[in-house]
């Protein structure tokens, strides 16, 4: 089981970790630049700052933790 951990003091809002995912990248939304409307999402950016909607839906591949230019959002292995 994996786990996202976000620091919002760190994000600035960029939106890459969002369009990198591809659990979001069924909403076709997300490609389009407006992000994800649905719930069937992992995280959406709320308020400039990235929010974990459903971290249940991680799968755990890391491409946000990858696309993230400050370090703002972790991905932890939980026991």
């Amino acid at each position: 089981m994996y786990k996202l951990v976000v620091y919002p003091e760190k994000c600035h809002g960029c939106g890459n970790c969002v369009v990198s995912c591809p659990v979001n990248a069924k909403d076709p939304n997300t490609w389009g630049g407006k992000g994800p409307e649905t719930d069937e999402v992992v995280m959406r950016v709320e308020n400039g700052v990235v929010t974990i909607v459903n971290g249940d839906l991680c799968g755990g591949c890391g491409a946000c933790v990858e696309a993230c230019p400050v370090d703002a959002i972790k991905l932890v292995i939980e026991k």
